[in-house]
């Protein structure tokens, strides 16, 4: 029999675990009616704090949300659920497990005054924690994942996360106005960006061919930022992944974010990377800043290029994927030379008339610059047809 490493870590001895459950299995039966979960204690903040897990099946009736209501703060313990966000932790969930991959949600926090719950104190930390049927846990934060496996758990699907638990980090603490500045201090996290998310997305679809094409494509290498929303010019950056995963979309796609999930990753890489070397050696907006590795480029070459061509820019890079799609034969996986070439001819640059009353506009405010970027949907499927117009695509 193969020996798992959970097995090999184990060395508590026998009589050790048959003393440790004689203790606690008693009080697990004497409370078999409440919920009865081993605990961790531990203190923060001059606060005591408990951490247990709790089987899937147990939130909806141990947790509740107490969102406040209307224009009163003071109503509730937590924000309004955003429309839409439990959904979107639901379907993750869904998908993940169904295609039997690991998934991971975060640790919920609650609330609950002390005087209202049962603490078995064993020593070093470890507790028994007992809760009356009659008592809820107020949630601080993570009311959106609560919900969702709510959802799930009262589905069809609710096999899918049957076996499963949850962490819930308890905050004993029954004063009301604590409670929300509880929530207020945790609620202070930053967003995180696209762009990291998609960093550290797993390696398949369009965040693969992202990652792939960021080391592959010379435009893109060491002057992409992989971490933040926007690509500082000082830092001589010129891209951000967010902006290249929304590119690759409307190459495979016609659309900006589309998963591309089920792809072959490597084959799609490979095609188009060589296709993007290709067009922006061939560029004239593009060939210098190319062929230019990132350590040799100049703060002015950077912040020249961005504000000279829409290719420096997320709405350009969004205009040539989708023109690039119309190059692209999936069947082959392949993209047409002669086509590539002809996009690579055209005047990139933001003063071309060709992209005037689409992605450019002119600007009303004289005290501005001349003209601004529109990066909207229909000015860019407008600067499409355009193109398509001009080189007789049609």
């Amino acid at each position: 029999m193969t020996e798992t490493s959970q097995d090999s870590n184990n060395h508590i001895s026998p009589d050790i675990k048959a003393n440790f459950s004689s203790v606690i299995e008693p009080l697990f039966s004497e409370h078999y009616l409440k919920s009865c979960y081993p605990g961790l204690i531990f203190y923060q903040g001059k606060r005591k704090m408990l951490q247990i897990n709790v089987r899937a099946k147990d939130l909806p009736t141990l947790l509740q949300a107490k969102p406040s209501d209307k224009n009163d703060p003071d109503s509730g313990k937590n924000r309004p659920e955003v429309k839409g966000h439990a959904k979107e932790i639901k379907d993750y969930v869904i998908e993940r497990a169904k295609d039997n991959k690991s998934w991971v949600l975060g640790t919920i926090t609650a609330n609950v005054d002390e005087q209202h719950i049962e603490i078995h104190e064993l020593g070093r930390g470890i507790c028994i924690v007992v809760i009356p049927n009659e008592i809820k846990l107020d949630i601080t934060d993570g009311q959106h994942r609560k919900s969702a496996i709510q959802e799930l758990i009262l589905s069809n699907e609710s096999y899918l996360v049957s076996s499963d638990q949850f962490a819930i980090t308890l905050i004993l603490e029954g004063d009301h106005r604590q409670c929300q500045t509880d929530f207020r201090d945790m609620a202070q996290t930053k967003q995180l960006d696209n762009s990291l998310l998609l960093s550290f997305g797993e390696f398949e679809g369009r965040v693969g061919i992202t990652k792939n094409l960021i080391e592959r494509v010379r435009m893109f290498q060491e002057k992409t930022n992989k971490i933040g929303r926007n690509a500082p010019t000082k830092q001589r950056l010129i891209y951000t992944t967010n902006f290249i995963a929304r590119f690759v979309s409307c190459i495979f796609a016609d659309e900006p974010n589309n998963d591309l999930q089920g792809l072959d990753v490597e084959k799609l890489s490979e095609a188009l990377a060589e296709c993007l070397n290709n067009f922006f050696s061939e560029c004239a907006d593009t060939k210098d800043v190319s062929e230019t590795k990132h350590e040799k480029l100049t703060v002015s070459q950077v912040a020249a290029f961005k504000e000279y061509s829409l290719l420096g820019v997320s709405v350009g890079l969004e205009v040539l994927g989708r023109l690039l799609h119309l190059t692209y034969d999936q069947d082959r996986n392949y993209f047409d030379v002669h086509k590539v070439s002809e996009l690579a001819q055209l005047d990139w640059s933001r003063k071309n008339n060709l992209w005037e009353n689409n992605v450019i506009r002119r600007s009303s405010n004289s005290d501005t610059k001349a003209y601004e970027v529109v990066n909207k949907p229909t000015p860019i499927l407008d600067a499409v047809q355009t193109v398509k117009s001009t080189l007789g695509w049609m």
